[in-house]
């Protein structure tokens, strides 16, 4: 099966390819934007070169391959410093992607896998409450209204040529070598840093690093994923408080939490500008995988205390180097 994965040199790209040209059966392509250094012997996958913008010429992608895996995109930012957020993800996440998908089409591959985000459908979910692959759009930030644009686009693209297209959102992704907040998290515990989340109350869907990489394999060639959308999760269930402490616990570190009031939390946040931060640690966001489940008849293969003590183990490995 020839397969080709953008975002190549990417937390989840990275990962992917590696397990993809595990199989024998795999020929992969990298899609970089620069060209990696070779160190460790010969390539076990071959390399392309572009960039996610919307005039670049993707004549270079092989034809009738099996399926290209879009993981490249402009990623969500806390700090955003462009004059224009809006204008910047859409110009890399929706007119970027849909001229690649263009050029796939008419070099017909067959199946173009689209890695979007639960931003699409929200931002934070009701108690009680899950987020499900059918509903109602409703992206407010930049970065999931351009992942929605993106997913229109696709779809109008498949309609007019027959490519198919799959759509994966997941929620926040952890595993060896993850960035962002839950690198920052990690960070806390290990300095012993006491955190003022002891009395939160709500619960949030996280997806391992090799549960969204299985899932993606999955959507690669299973006939019922065609032209659907799916959402992604270890299928686990968090609030904050114990997500700290089983990641201490498998640090090794004893998450040390406060319990201060959430109203308080959040308001003294938003007088230091965090409010952003701190609202992805206080709300929730649960995902419900019953489509995901019964039509590709698919479940997280890897427990959500095997992958923090994976993604324990890599952070510990990295931070002795």
């Amino acid at each position: 099966m020839r397969v080709l994965v953008s975002g190549a040199s990417g937390f989840l790209g990275s990962a992917l390819i590696t397990t993809l040209a595990g199989s024998p059966a795999n020929q992969v392509t990298g899609i970089y934007r620069i060209l990696p250094a070779i160190t460790d012997g010969p390539p076990k996958h071959a390399f392309l070169t572009g960039n996610l913008v919307p005039n670049e010429d993707w004549s270079c992608i092989p034809r009738f391959a099996h399926a290209l895996i879009h993981t490249a995109a402009r990623v969500h930012k806390l700090a955003d410093t462009a004059a224009d957020p809006l204008a910047e993800y859409r110009r890399i996440n929706v007119d970027g992607t849909l001229n690649l998908a263009r050029q796939a089409a008419a070099a017909k591959l067959r199946r173009f896998v689209f890695i979007s985000t639960i931003k699409v459908n929200g931002e934070c979910t009701d108690p009680g409450m899950a987020y499900s692959a059918d509903d109602v759009p409703a992206p407010s930030d930049p970065y999931g209204v351009s992942k929605w644009a993106a997913e229109q686009g696709l779809r109008e693209i498949a309609s007019r040529t027959g490519m198919e297209v799959v759509i994966i959102r997941p929620p926040l992704v952890y595993g060896p070598g993850v960035k962002g907040n839950f690198r920052s998290m990690l960070r806390w515990l290990m300095r012993g840093i006491p955190l003022p989340m002891g009395a939160l109350n709500n619960r949030r869907s996280f997806v391992y690093l090799g549960n969204l990489i299985d899932l993606i394999v999955t959507c690669v060639d299973h006939p019922a994923a065609a032209n659907q959308t799916f959402l992604a999760s270890d299928g686990e269930d968090m609030s904050t408080p114990e997500l700290l402490r089983r990641m201490g616990l498998a640090l090794g570190r004893p998450a040390r939490l406060i319990s201060i009031p959430t109203s308080l939390l959040k308001a003294g946040a938003a007088v230091f500008g965090k409010a952003d931060v701190v609202g992805r640690l206080c709300d929730s966001l649960c995902v419900d995988m019953v489509k995901t489940r019964q039509m590709l008849d698919w479940k997280p293969s890897t427990s959500v205390d095997r992958g923090l003590r994976e993604t324990a183990e890599s952070f510990l490995l990295e931070t002795r180097n």
